[in-house]
């Protein structure tokens, strides 16, 4: 059984993996597919290893030595869910816009709604049209991620609270912030400006 502990040890290293990633590295141990498997199913049973989603895996060593760093959690957000990126409260939260705690992280992808409840955490991701999933940038971090500006953030909160701006006219917007607790002030003044272009344009094109 000197394969699986060498094995298991060789896992803790990685953010995240997939079975393949164990296949390859079994084949330096002479391992089979059916063994590598079996091995799978011990370490999920022994919570050496944590399932994220059908096929995706973290080890419990990597998950317990860096779940408090915020850039991990978006990034393995991220890679639940491809394309993606960070948004609504979450990113909000993380420019210091709302005060409130929140507890899933919320993501935007093209792809079809869809919502992952994991040990790592709860992830939310909701489906936008292609033309609007833009508005977003690469965070270099100790685990790189994907997150709205400001100002897409504050827009895709609105865009899905108001079911794509409903019945929603232009002088309304300064309410429903307000209502929805957001600081906009705090926000920089280029940014404010970007995000009522946006929800001006959107508007027009309705």
């Amino acid at each position: 059984m000197k394969s699986k502990k060498n094995l298991i040890e060789q896992l803790k290293s990685l953010p995240y993996f997939n079975k393949n990633v164990v296949y390859q590295l079994g084949k330096s141990y002479d391992l089979t597919n059916t063994t590598i498997d079996t091995y799978i199913s011990r370490y999920l049973k022994s919570k050496e290893i944590i399932q994220l989603k059908k096929g995706l895996y973290v080890s419990a060593d990597f998950l317990n030595k860096n779940q408090d760093d915020i850039s991990y959690l978006f990034y393995l957000a991220n890679v639940l869910r491809t394309p993606s990126y960070i948004s609504s409260w979450t990113a909000l939260q993380y420019y210091d816009l709302v005060t409130e705690s929140i507890h899933t992280i919320t993501l935007v992808t093209p792809k079809i709604t869809k919502a992952y409840e994991t040990k790592v955490g709860n992830f939310t991701y909701q489906s936008i049209r292609k033309e609007l999933f833009s508005g977003f940038f690469l965070v270099k971090d100790r685990f790189d991620f994907f997150i709205a500006s400001p100002s897409k953030a504050l827009f895709d909160l609105l865009y899905f609270k108001t079911r794509q701006f409903r019945g929603v006219r232009f002088d309304d917007i300064k309410e429903l912030i307000i209502d929805l607790r957001v600081d906009i002030d705090e926000m920089d003044n280029k940014e404010q400006k970007k995000f009522y272009k946006m929800i001006e344009t959107y508007l027009n094109k309705k």
